[in-house]
């Protein structure tokens, strides 16, 4: 038994080509698909572990505060505005009256992170002026830190919190004296 072969017809050979670029639009449409998801899946996850390390801090900074002499009485979260055109959000702002602290909330502190929340810090008072005759306090909280940036941040002057378990502690020493932003 023999098998011979057809010689491809301009008709087979566009036949073939226009298959092709269809199976070639179907697998875009289904990377993109899956890249979607996959953006939606990791924007959760970012969010409900952000979400989890701010419960976990905010459930004792009160607490904490109270014992390191700064006598807050109640926290807000998530306070986002925008101001000259300037959008801004603070995770957590811990207020006393005559003074606040803004604590930034990450669960692996870096040192950019350190110094870009001194320059929030340094704005904070522009941004809401219902602050402005407050003194501001810093902190960072923290579940992992990396490159020192939990030193770098208490030699800035800010309260380093360390997210442990289910709950959190100020690392710095009991006699330091946070800086006023």
């Amino acid at each position: 038994m023999s098998v011979t072969a057809q010689e491809p017809t301009p008709e087979s050979v566009w036949a073939f080509m226009q298959e092709t670029a269809r199976q070639m639009r179907e697998t875009d449409r289904e990377i993109k698909t899956l890249g979607q998801e996959i953006k939606e899946a990791k924007n959760l996850f970012t969010t409900q572990w952000g979400k989890l390390i701010e419960s976990l801090v905010e459930g004792r900074l009160i607490e904490l505060l109270n014992q390191r002499n700064i006598p807050v009485y109640d926290t807000s979260t998530r306070v986002k505005g925008s101001r000259d055109g300037c959008p801004y959000e603070f995770d957590i702002i811990a207020h006393d009256g005559d003074r606040i602290v803004i604590v930034e909330v990450k669960t692996t502190l870096r040192p950019d992170d350190v110094r870009k929340f001194i320059d929030k810090l340094r704005d904070a008072k522009r941004l809401m002026p219902r602050y402005r005759d407050s003194i501001i306090h810093g902190a960072v909280a923290w579940l992992r830190a990396d490159a020192g940036a939990d030193e770098m941040a208490m030699n800035r002057k800010l309260f380093s919190i360390r997210a442990v378990g289910d709950s959190a502690r100020i690392l710095n020493a009991l006699d330091f004296k946070p800086g006023a932003f």
